[in-house]
This record gives C-alpha cells, structure tokens and sequence, in this order.
C-alpha cells in the first residue's frame, strides 16, 4: 500500500497516484468491455460531428463560384442536420453509459470506504478525529460524485474530439494543423502551472473541511460539557477559526481556477489568429480555398471548445482525485482484525523461537504476597486444574500519541472459562488496559494473546435508529427471532417487546421510542450475547444507569458472561466482589490480585477502596 501521510497532524492517510489509480482499476473489474465501447462510440458520433464543418466549407466554395443552387443548398442542409442528429444521439449514449458505469464503481468504493471505517483500528480514528473520518465519507464522496457531470463528458467525448478534429485539419491543409500545434505549448505550460499548484491547494482546502469539521462534532458531542464549564465562546472562536480557514483555502483554490482561465483564454486567441493568418496566407497564394479556410476555422473554434473544455474540467479533475485520494486512502488502511492477525502471528513466532524465556516470564509473574496473582490461584483449587488460558499478556506497555505512558509492564493471565474484574482509582489505566486487550489499541510494547471472537461494552452504549431487531441483529444476522427474544429474556429486557404492539419491530433510538439508561444498556447486553464471543469485556457497561436498576443490569451481566470468559471492569465493587478474581491498578500498573476475601484480609489498596465505597453505599441508603 501506497500512501502519504497528510498535512496536518495525525490525519489519517492519502493514497498516492498508484495506489488510488490501482484501486480505481479494481472496482473497474466487470466494466472494462463496456468501457471500450463507451469510448468506440464517442470516437464514432466525434467523427459524425466533422461533417457540418466541412459540408459550411463547401458551400462556401460553391457559392462563391456560382455553382450553387438551392437543391444543393437543402442537400447539404439535410446532410449537416442528419450529423447532427446523430452526433446528439451518439453523445447522449457515451455519456450515458460513462455515467453508469462511473457511479456504479463510485457505489462499490463508497460501501467499501464506509465498510473498511467500521473496521478500523480505534486508535487510528481517535488520533485523527472523527471529523477526518466523516469529512472523507461525506464531503469526499460528494465532491467525487458532483464532478461527474463536468468530467465525464470531458473523459469520454472531449479527447475524442481533439484527436479527430486535428486529423480533420492535417487531412484538410496540414498548414492548418501545424498553426494550431505551435500554440500548444501555451496549453501544455498552463496545465504544466496548474497541475504543479492545483492538487497541493485542493488537498489543503479538503484537510481544512475535515478539521471544520472536528470542531463542529466536538462541540456537538460535548454540548452538555462546553455549557456546564462556560466553554460556549471558546469552542464558538474555535469554529470561527477553522470556518476562516476553510474560507481562506477555497478563496486560494478559486483563485488558481481564475488565472487557468486566464491562461486557457490567451491560448484560444492565439490558436485563432494562427490559423486565421496561416489561411490568409494560403488563399492568397492560391494554396487553399476560401471554402477550406473557412472549414479550418469551424475546425478550430470546434477543437478550443473540448481543449479549453478538458484543460478547465482538470480544474474539477484535481477536486474529485484529491478527495478520491483521500477516500481511497481509508480503504486501503488495515483493518484491526488484519493488523491482529499479523501481530498474533509474530507472536506466535516469537514464543516459537523462545518458549523458555515465556516459563521464565510466567514464573517471574509470580510474587510471594498473599494478594498476588498466582498465590490466588493455588489458593482456588480449581486453580489447579485450569489448562487454557483466554488472555495472557506480557510487559504490555501503551501510551496515548506522545502523551505520557498510560500502562506499564503489565503482565496478567485469565484463564478460560473465568471471570476477572479490573477495579482501581480513576486514571489508574483500566480501560485503556480493557481497550488493549479488546484490541481496540495497539500495545507499544509486549505481547497480547486473547479469542479470535471478543466483544465488549463500554459504558456509553448506542441505540440505532431502527426497530429492536436490527438493534440486535446486527451483532448475529443469522439470529431468528427466537434467538432475539430469548436473549431479551436472558438479559431481563424482555419489556422491550411491549413497548408497542410491534413488538421486535417497534422502532427504537432517533425518531422512535426512546429508550432509558438502563434499557439500552440491556439492549447492548442483548447483543453481545447474540454475538456469542469467547471473551467478553464489560467496561463499567452498566455503570449510567443508576442505582435502582444496579441488581437487575448486576444480573444481566452475569447471565451474559456465563460459560464464557469475561473481564468487568467495575464501577460498583460489589460487582468486582462476585467474580473469580480481582486485579487492582493504579497509575497503570498492577498492583494487586486475587479473590475478593483474599484483598481484604491483605488490607491493601483494594480494601481500601471497599471500606470508601460502602462508606458510600451506607449514605445513600441512609437519605
């Protein structure tokens, strides 16, 4: 894969030419005939087209002898309408078809581009924004798709057009086409300007769209945030900012189209005085006709149409490929289950090569206090009898961009079939530590081994506008609707189906029946165990829904976590406490392991936080 970092930050990546046209040739596949025959045709009604030139020409030449009369006059008449006719028509058809076939292949890049964002790597999205991410899958596509009507008649009938016209001129006088290729150069050096300033302005207007457009999310999905805190004029300056510096590089690029039509209006000049004077000449010294002169004029003035036509619709050109560049740039990018994959393989590798030094690293995982990982094991007896284990990480470090290290030295096993909480002060590095191994971030350091098939659950669960099926369907589209409302009932959401008489097709999120905390936080668990995962993560996913559904949402997780391993990160310790084993962080280390019990006979950090949090539990049953 080919493709170049962009501008401004961490965007994520612009495909390159190579690679862009590479793509391109691909989603091509199956349109390639009709392709040459698109072009065929347009050589054809091109050519069709000649004919009123020429047939102008020779009435010239037969009026001017006195040769002429009306028959011949309503013969060629009836030839140059009948060229006409068929010169619309043959258009009409290439362009058509240009057109379907243009829009066709726009169709399978937009679903392969919205496919691939899925299904990328989180971290390459949060590092970028997602204002980059919806800019390439909204405004990209858009400026792609709008450029259809100027560039694919330029493409498909333009060239066409200048190639059989300049035949038409040597066939005619190569005087006359000899004029109009010495103005070429002024041509070739305009487009030589253009192309030298032209993409480098258009990528830079399209990075601005993309960060206006960063701001406008942030603010948006902050709103509650930027009101409580006062930060209404400065997000609104922030705006200001970017939308200026969307203006100032649209300003740039509308300028670069004014001095290309400058420079396509001073070619045009010159290739018509050329071939003026060149016809002059060869008149008056009896080289050529009046009749020829005037054919090789109408040949001119039919040639700067396309040329000026195809040099200006570049204008438009570079847009579309720049923000073709930029989608194509998405799709190109490995996805994280791709990027897994060959991290696991050289995982594998090097456990191949060093299976000592692994023992020597689980062993030297082992501490000698009460609290610690392993010693909880051969406290559990069935420890002991445990042969697989779901995840085991190693020296797994992460930090975010350059900030500072978030995770450090991590090393952590879970067995299969077990159920592990992750418990620790705010900012300790519990869902980063969850994101890692999810797979959601890449560690910079260590290794990760986990499931192929892992789900998780965060906290701020979606709710997407459609009925209660397609909510649920879409972690398991094989799912009947038996399956669904088995797992409404497993997840005590059975409720859901009497929201309406609809039952699963009760429409639910935006526009429809709107959900509680709580609900959609049993809706999420519905889907997950519809998945049907090997490791599931629950981080804090039932943490907003308050107190009074704490029991049920409690219950629904572990129904959910039930004959699969599952890791929970706890918002609630009483939650932590029903779970085989408890990892304590703080400032992104381990720090503590083992059963509930056996932390709080340790009278560590974990007691500590249990002895607050009941302090807690006891207020709030007291008011």
């Amino acid at each position: 894969m080919n493709v170049a970092s962009a501008a401004t930050g961490h965007a994520l990546p612009v495909a390159d030419g190579r690679a862009t046209a590479g793509e391109v040739w691909r989603l091509s596949r199956g349109h390639r005939l009709r392709l040459a025959a698109v072009g065929l045709a347009g050589i054809l009604s091109t050519a069709v087209d000649l004919i009123p030139p020429v047939a102008i020409g020779y009435l010239v030449d037969r009026v001017q002898t006195d040769t002429g009369d009306l028959g011949t006059v309503l013969t060629v008449t009836g030839v140059m309408a009948l060229s006409a006719v068929l010169g619309a028509a043959g258009t009409a058809v290439t362009i058509a078809h240009a057109t379907r076939i243009y829009h066709t292949v726009l169709a399978a890049l937009r679903e392969r581009l919205v496919s691939r964002a899925m299904l990328l790597p989180r971290h390459l999205v949060e590092r970028a924004g997602t204002g980059d991410l919806i800019s390439r899958s909204s405004d990209d596509v858009t400026a792609v798709a709008d450029a259809a009507p100027a560039v694919i008649p330029a493409l498909t009938v333009t060239a066409c057009t200048i190639v059989v016209s300049l035949a038409g001129l040597a066939a005619l006088e190569w005087p006359y086409a000899a004029a109009f290729a010495v103005v070429l150069p002024v041509y070739a050096l305009a487009m030589r300007w253009y192309l030298r300033i032209g993409p480098r302005v258009y990528r830079a207007e399209r990075a601005a769209m993309s960060a206006r457009a960063q701001q406008i999310l942030e603010s948006q999905r902050g709103h509650a945030t930027v009101l409580g805190f006062g930060l209404a004029e400065h997000r609104h300056r922030a705006v200001l900012t970017d939308s200026w510096g969307v203006a100032v590089q649209s300003i740039r690029a509308r300028t670069v189209q004014s001095m290309l039509n400058a420079r396509l209006n001073l070619g045009e000049c010159l290739s018509l005085a050329a071939v003026l004077v060149v016809g002059f000449v060869l008149v008056d010294h009896g080289l050529s006709t009046v009749g020829g002169a005037t054919t090789a004029m109408l040949l001119v003035l039919r040639l700067l149409g396309p040329v000026n036509q195809l040099l200006f619709v570049v204008d438009t050109l570079q847009s579309a490929l720049a923000s073709l560049s930029r989608m194509v740039g998405v799709v190109t990018i490995p996805t994280a289950e791709e990027a897994d994959t060959s991290t696991t393989q050289a995982d594998q590798a090097d456990e191949a090569d060093q299976p000592a030094q692994a023992d020597q690293a689980d062993e030297a995982a082992q501490p000698a206090q009460p609290a610690q990982a392993d010693e909880a094991d051969e406290a559990d007896p069935a420890g002991a009898a445990e042969t697989a284990t779901a995840v085991r990480l190693r020296g797994v470090a992460f930090r975010y961009a350059d900030g500072p290290s978030v995770l450090d030295g991590i090393d952590l096993d879970i067995p299969a079939g077990r159920h592990i909480a992750i418990v620790g002060p705010s900012g300790a590095g519990k869902t980063t530590l969850a994101s890692v191994i999810a797979g959601v971030h890449r560690p910079d350091g260590g290794t990760v081994t986990r499931p192929s098939r892992t789900a998780v659950i965060s906290q701020e669960v979606h709710v997407f506008a459609g009925t209660l099926r397609d909510n649920l369907t879409l972690a398991a589209p094989d799912a009947t609707d038996g399956d669904i409302r088995a797992a409404l009932e497993t997840t005590g959401a059975a409720d859901l189906l009497e929201l309406s008489a609809d039952a699963l097709d009760t429409v639910v999120g935006t526009g429809g029946h709107p959900l509680t905390e709580a609900e959609a936080q049993q809706l999420a668990l519905a889907r997950l165990l519809l998945a049907d995962p090997e490791l599931a993560i629950l981080d804090e996913a039932t943490a907003e829904a308050g107190s009074a559904h704490a029991e049920r949402l409690d219950r629904a997780s572990e129904a959910v976590l039930a004959g699969r391993s599952g890791i929970v990160i706890a918002h609630r310790l009483s939650q932590a406490a029903t779970c085989d084993r408890i990892v304590v962080m703080d400032a992104g280390r381990v720090i503590e392991t083992g059963t509930h019990d056996e932390l709080l006979t340790a009278d560590g950090t974990y007691a500590r936080l249990w002895a607050v949090w009941q302090a807690g539990q006891q207020i709030r049953a007291s008011r």
